[in-house]
C-alpha cells in the first residue's frame, strides 16, 4: 500500500494511493497515519480493504509527512561508499548517528526555507525507514518485522552550521523544512529488495545525485538493529540512511542552494519530492 496523509498543514487527513494512482479517502476508516496504525496487525487489517470502495479526493491536495507524530527523526551519515569517498572520508566502522528536530519535517513539496544567514544549505537524497512496531534491542535477523515502510526524504542540511559552528551536526540537519518527507508511505510488503533501489536528485533540471541502496555501507537491518542498542524505536519513527555522492558540498566548484532554485528527487518505488527554496521567513 502508498499510505499519505494529504490536506493543510496541521488538517492533514489520512488516505491511500489506489493501483491507478488515485487518491482514496481513508478518514472513514482510522482516523490518521501513525503509532497503533503502522503495527503488522492494522496493516493487515487496512490491506483487506478494497480501495475502490474508499471515495476519491479530488483536485490536487498538499500530502504532508506521510506519518503523523514522529517522535524521533534519526539520520545516518556517510553510510555510501562513493558519498565518502567524495568527501574524502574514511569508510565508518560503526554508523554515524545524529538527530534532526522533528520540527523541521514537511511535506513532499513543501518549500525548503533557507535559515537566516545560511551560506551553504545542501541538499541529499535518502531512503527512509517508518518504524512500525516498538524496537529495542533487535537481532539483524528479526529487524524487518519491526519496520512498517519506507519513503523518500531530503535530508537538507546547512554545512556550515554542520561543521563549522562547534562541531555538532544536529544544528546544521535540523533548521524548519530541513526534512521534506513523502509523497508517502510505502508499505514494506512493496519493497522487494530494499538493497537494490535507484535514488536521484535534480537541482533546475540538472542531475546531481544518482545512486543505488546497493552502495549503502550499513544496510536497513543493520541500522534497525543497530539503533535499538542505544534508544527504543517506538513506531512513526523515522530513519534516513545516508546519501549517494553528488551533494553540493563536494561539487567542484561547490554549489549551494539558493533562493530560486528548484530540486527534483525521488526513489525508484518510492516516489518524487519537488521542491521551491525560498528564503527566510519569520513565522
Amino acid at each position: 500500500m502508498k499510505l499519505v496523509r494529504y490536506g493543510r498543514i496541521g488538517k492533514e487527513k489520512p488516505g491511500l494511493i489506489d493501483e491507478e494512482g488515485k487518491l482514496r479517502d481513508l478518514s472513514g476508516v482510522i482516523g490518521d497515519i501513525g503509532g497503533e496504525q503502522l503495527s503488522d496487525k492494522a496493516m493487515r487489517k487496512l490491506a483487506k480493504i478494497a480501495p475502490e470502495t474508499l471515495p476519491i479526493v479530488r483536485g490536487n491536495p498538499r500530502f504532508g509527512v506521510p506519518v503523523a507524530k514522529v517522535g524521533k527523526f534519526i539520520g545516518i551519515g556517510l553510510n555510501y561508499k562513493d558519498h565518502a569517498a567524495e568527501a574524502g572520508l574514511p569508510v565508518p566502522k560503526e554508523p554515524i548517528v545524529f538527530m534532526k528536530a522533528i520540527t523541521c519535517l514537511s511535506g513532499a513539496d513543501d518549500p525548503i526555507m533557507l535559515p537566516q544567514g545560511s551560506k551553504k544549505t545542501d541538499w541529499e537524497v535518502e531512503l527512509g525507514i517508518v518504524i512500525g512496531t516498538r524496537a529495542r534491542n533487535v537481532s539483524e535477523a528479526e529487524a524487518e518485522k519491526y519496520i512498517a515502510g519506507y519513503c523518500v526524504v531530503n535530508d537538507v542540511t546547512e554545512r556550515e552550521f554542520q561543521l563549522e559552528r562547534g562541531g555538532q551536526w544536529d544544528k546544521g540537519k535540523g533548521c524548519d523544512t530541513f526534512g521534506p518527507v513523502g509523497p508517502w508511505l510505502v508499505t514494506r510488503d512493496e519493497v522487494w529488495d530494499v538493497n537494490q533501489l535507484d535514488l536521484y536528485l535534480e537541482l533546475n533540471g540538472k542531475r546531481m545525485q544518482t545512486g543505488s541502496t546497493e552502495n549503502m555501507i550499513f544496510k536497513v537491518p543493520q541500522l534497525v538493529a543497530y539503533l535499538s542498542r542505544f534508544m527504543t524505536l517506538e513506531p512513526g519513527d523515522i530513519i534516513a540512511t545516508g546519501t549517494p555522492p553528488g551533494v553540493g558540498m563536494a561539487r567542484k566548484p561547490k554549489r549551494f542552494l539558493k533562493k530560486g532554485d528548484f530540486l527534483r528527487l525521488g526513489i525508484a518505488g518510492l516516489g518524487e519530492q519537488q521542491q521551491d527554496v525560498i528564503g527566510f521567513q519569520q513565522f
